[in-house]
Formats: C-alpha cells, structure tokens, sequence
C-alpha cells in the first residue's frame, strides 16, 4: 500500500472485525483476556508481533509500562532497552507523540516527514535492529490534563507504514485506552509483565514446537506423529516443559503458555 494514499475507506470485512473488537473490548477484566482480544481481531487489524503500553495517572509524569509479544526475538532485555528514558527508540517515539499527538511510525523504509494523519521519524538503523522491534507505531491517548494517560506501540508490523494503519490504530485507541484501565486497575503488588524472556531462553527449539501442539490439544501420540519422534521421546519433552513452566499438568502449561506470549493464539 502506498503511504502517501489518503485513502483510508475499511473494507466490509474490516468493519465487522472493527465490531467485534469494540464489543469485546467491554469484556476485557484480565490481562489474559486482552492477551487474546490483542491477537484476535486487533491482530487482523494491525498484525504485529510485540505490543508495548504504558500507563500514567495526573498525579506522575512516568508512564509504568509492560509487554506483551508472540516473538521470542523481543524479551526483557529488549523491553528495558527500548523505554529507557531519553534513548530507547520508543520513549523517542513517545516524545513526539506528545507534541503532534498523530500516530508515530519509526522505520527506516523511508523519509522521515509529515503524512496527512500520521508522522514518520527515523532511528539509527544498528539502534532499530538490536529493538527487535523492525517498523513500529506509537499511539496514546490523554494529555496532562487527563486523569489517566495511556500509550501503545506495536512493533514487528506485518505490514508498511500507511495511512491505512494510522487511521485503523486511531479508531481503535479510544477502546484500547479504556482497556488498559479496566485491567491494570487492579494491580494489588507488583504488576505482572508478560514476557517470556528468561522462560524461552530455557526452553529448546523442540520444547517451543512441542508446547504449541501441546496448546492446541495434541495428545503425545498425535505430537509424536506430527514430528516424526516417538511417544516416549514427547513425553519426556513435555515433562521437562512442566519443569521449566513451573506447573503441573498440560492443562496449565498451555494456560501459562498464552499468558507469556510462548505459543501462537488460532482465532
């Protein structure tokens, strides 16, 4: 798609899948629950891979932020890299954001500028790499005079920058702002981060294709066949990711799987 085009008409199907995303948005209590709604509709949307957000009450100038991501490229280290106060390539975004209030797109695929309802900036391409975030967007909602102020940023966009998914991140900011409320108010301690950095440098290549059958119901027989290995040989694979996960049965792992972004969610 052409990133002057000033076309920003939703096709049928946009729409609809734009409905469901505002009806469920009233149901989300939970982070597992915007875990899912993220990688539903809102995924068929705007395809990406990490989704970053942060929140900010009048009464503090720091936004606290959390990921969450399907990539086991971006991790913890990648995360405290990237809104790192005055260097991380988000909190650069983020700053502009705060002076245009326009959805904020950092690539390196082309010039930096002003596009109708959107602003490109550009970032050192070594920097944009060691992100893991490739081509990323900024949004937020509220301003100093908000009670509570809430930023995204989607990064590993499966698609170029656009108008298209500028306009697509504005209709559904208002949503995902009221949100990010419902389920980080809440909070009682520590907040719970969802990543899966320290887990998926435990968890070997086989272990990670193992739990996404597993996530999708395959029994042992069925993984073993799928993988060309024995039964026996999956069931110890499974064993060690109980381990690794910290629980005690496939029922759980699968749970704890989606919540850490370790599996790939099917609509």
């Amino acid at each position: 798609m052409n990133p002057l085009d000033t076309d920003v008409t939703l096709s049928a199907e946009q729409r609809l899948v734009f409905m469901e995303v505002i009806e469920e948005s009233l149901r989300l209590t939970q982070r597992t629950h915007l875990f899912n709604w993220l990688q539903r509709g809102v995924q068929y949307l705007i395809g990406h891979e990490v989704m970053l957000f942060g929140v900010r009450t009048s009464d503090s100038e720091i936004y606290d932020y959390e990921y969450f991501t399907s990539s086991r490229y971006f991790g913890e280290s990648q995360f405290n890299q990237v809104i790192k106060k005055d260097e991380g390539v988000v909190r650069k975004a983020l700053n502009v954001w705060h002076k245009n209030g326009m959805p904020i797109f950092v690539t390196n695929q082309m010039k930096p500028g002003d596009f109708n309802n959107y602003t490109v900036i550009g970032a050192d391409a070594e920097e944009l790499l060691a992100s893991e975030l490739k081509n990323f967007v900024v949004h937020g909602f509220g301003d100093s005079r908000t009670r509570i102020s809430t930023i995204v940023a989607f990064g590993r966009l499966s698609s170029p920058v656009s108008v298209h998914t500028a306009y697509l991140l504005e209709l559904i900011m208002p949503h995902l702002h009221c949100a990010l409320i419902k389920v980080t108010s809440n909070r009682g301690g520590a907040a719970m981060v969802m990543n899966s950095t320290q887990l998926s440098k435990k968890i070997t290549k086989r272990e990670f294709e193992i739990l996404q059958w597993l996530h999708m119901g395959k029994t042992n027989w069925e993984i073993s066949s799928i993988l060309d290995i024995s039964p026996l040989t999956v069931k110890n694979h499974v064993q060690n990711i109980l381990r690794k996960l910290d629980v005690e049965n496939r029922g759980q792992a699968a749970v704890k799987a989606a919540k850490l972004g370790l599996v790939t969610i099917s609509n």
